[in-house]
């Protein structure tokens, strides 16, 4: 599997979640993606060698899903990425600058 390939050579999203970053994948094919669901801790924070993530940075969808509708794609793939953006600055006490 590609994702276990590059994933073993990445930091796991759980050591990432402190930093400001969003990951965004796209499934696709009609392989089995589980494994892609599980990184995409919509269900509770992501965990990897006892060290719970701070925050939820993954967004995973399957292409599949949205087959011919690049809209719906576009819109719900980024979907998530304002929240985190928003979560990233006030666990970091940023405020905004006018």
């Amino acid at each position: 599997c590609m994702c276990m390939c590059m994933c073993a050579h990445l930091p796991p999203p759980s050591k990432a979640s402190g930093l400001p970053l969003s990951i965004v994948i796209v499934g696709v094919g009609g392989a089995n993606f589980d494994a892609m669901d599980a990184l995409d801790s919509d269900d509770g924070p992501l965990q990897h060698n006892g060290e719970r993530a701070q925050r939820d940075i993954v967004q995973f969808l399957p292409f599949r899903r949205f087959a011919g509708d690049g809209a719906a794609l576009a819109s719900n793939v980024l979907a998530e990425v304002p929240g985190q953006f928003l979560q990233y600055f006030g666990s970091n006490n940023i405020q905004p600058h006018s």
